[in-house]
């Protein structure tokens, strides 16, 4: 049987994909400097006939691997885009999107994204065990590829940076990447092996105010201060969060300190972030916690900067996707199989399912329970379980893309749900 020999394929690789995700969790990198990471996996991916493209997107640590195969068992290419640079690090990128990325959907042969995710948590490490991202997307793609040459598909391997800071798959869906594929697939360890239904959309702000400095016993009325404006703003927040939809989450913090209580301080700088399961909708809140803003420094007597990070957006939730990952991923025989998540935190590739179908596979290496950015994460990185968490993984993703390569019903159905859902969830 056809997906025997792809599980059996992922299991000769997995000494190989183990070492190469202790070797990511040993070099932890983040915030789009996962040079040694992504040396690492586009190497292995040139090594087993795909056609490398390197650096993208204006990231040096994103990449974009491409084999096509013609079906009737004739060898395949990677020739969709012609490799660019070397597999070390090359500052810059493209100056556009390759030709012919933005090809038409629907063709006749199927084609495959298996993103990956290999940043770590800046002071934690891989808290939240994306070094078994890229292995277990590169022991699906090999093995896909090695296994199914009469099928005609294509396979396209995405290496995504800094998914814990400023999302570099919105950078590469701005740059034209990420439409050359049908469905994207991603898997994630976790404390339970499941997927996902919902996700929040998240809007994120640093907000500085600008006052004026004065001796705050002795010349009081001189001063304007930049942290009452702050003050004033937080107040207003507390304010709006009785008036918007019960999904909307609302967090702030002091990021800069304002100085001694005996000086009236000119500047005050504060994080805020909203969130909320529907884009479209928090878009409005955000809109009404500018106001606020501008309203506390109205008051206070200062000026207001606000700087907005990039949005994420909510995901489009794909049933039919969704529950293929899981039938494979229980055919491999993953542990702590569960139901879906109902609601989740915020991720890019929220962004990449609001524009294409999309599903990530979580498996369980941890304890149910287990909080991810945590210790017990990191603790975990390089036991047995993790290991096992890189080829369930693997075999999850690769089963599921035989059954969209070989059932043409199955795909049709996918691109439907996400038609039909789309509007939905906004």
């Amino acid at each position: 049987m056809l997906k025997e020999r792809i599980f059996e394929e992922i299991d000769r690789q997995k000494e190989r994909l183990c070492e190469m995700a202790d070797t990511i969790f040993d070099h932890p990198e983040c915030d789009g400097e996962e040079m040694m990471a992504a040396d690492l996996l586009c190497r292995y991916l040139a090594e087993n006939g795909f056609s490398v493209e390197r650096p993208i997107a204006g990231l040096k640590s994103a990449f974009r691997a491409v084999y096509h195969s013609v079906g009737n068992g004739a060898e395949g290419s990677g020739g969709m885009a012609a490799q660019t640079g070397s597999l070390s690090a090359n500052p810059g990128s493209p100056a556009e999107p390759p030709a012919g990325l933005a090809a038409p959907p629907g063709g006749p042969a199927p084609r495959i994204g298996l993103l990956c995710e290999y940043d770590a948590l800046a002071g934690l490490g891989h808290g939240c065990g994306h070094h078994m991202q890229g292995p277990a997307c590169l022991g699906a793609a090999v093995a896909l590829k090695n296994c199914c040459r009469d099928q005609a598909f294509t396979l396209v391997v995405y290496g995504t940076p800094a998914e814990e800071t400023f999302g570099g798959k919105i950078n590469m869906m701005e740059a034209g990447y990420l439409k050359d594929i049908d469905v994207a697939l991603m898997m994630h360890g976790g404390p339970d092996t499941c997927t996902d239904i919902r996700c929040l959309a998240l809007s994120s702000f640093d907000v500085t105010f600008h006052g004026k400095k004065a001796h705050a016993a002795i010349m009081p009325e001189e001063g304007r201060s930049a942290f009452d404006a702050l003050l004033l703003a937080f107040q207003g927040v507390e304010f709006l969060r009785e008036h918007v939809r019960d999904d909307v989450r609302m967090h702030y913090t002091v990021k800069t300190l304002p100085g001694p209580e005996n000086v009236v301080p000119s500047e005050a700088v504060g994080s805020f972030a909203l969130r909320s399961f529907s884009r479209d909708y928090l878009d409005q809140v955000a809109k009404r916690f500018r106001d606020i803003v501008r309203g506390a420094a109205l008051m206070a007597g200062v000026t207001c900067e606000i700087a907005e990070k990039p949005a994420l957006a909510n995901k489009v939730p794909n049933l039919t996707l969704n529950d293929l990952l899981i039938e494979n991923a229980r055919l491999a025989g993953a542990p702590g199989i569960t139901p879906p998540r109902e609601r989740t935190g915020s991720t890019d590739f929220g962004n990449v399912m609001h524009e294409l179908p999309g599903s990530c596979i979580r498996i369980k290496f941890v304890p149910s329970g287990t909080s991810s950015h945590s210790k017990d994460y990191v603790e975990a990185g390089k036991t047995e379980a993790a290991h096992s968490c890189v080829v369930y993984g693997a075999k999850a993703m690769a089963g599921a893309s035989l059954d969209m390569l070989t059932d043409c019903k199955i795909m049709e159905s996918i691109k439907r749900e996400f038609a039909e859902k789309r509007e939905l969830y906004r």
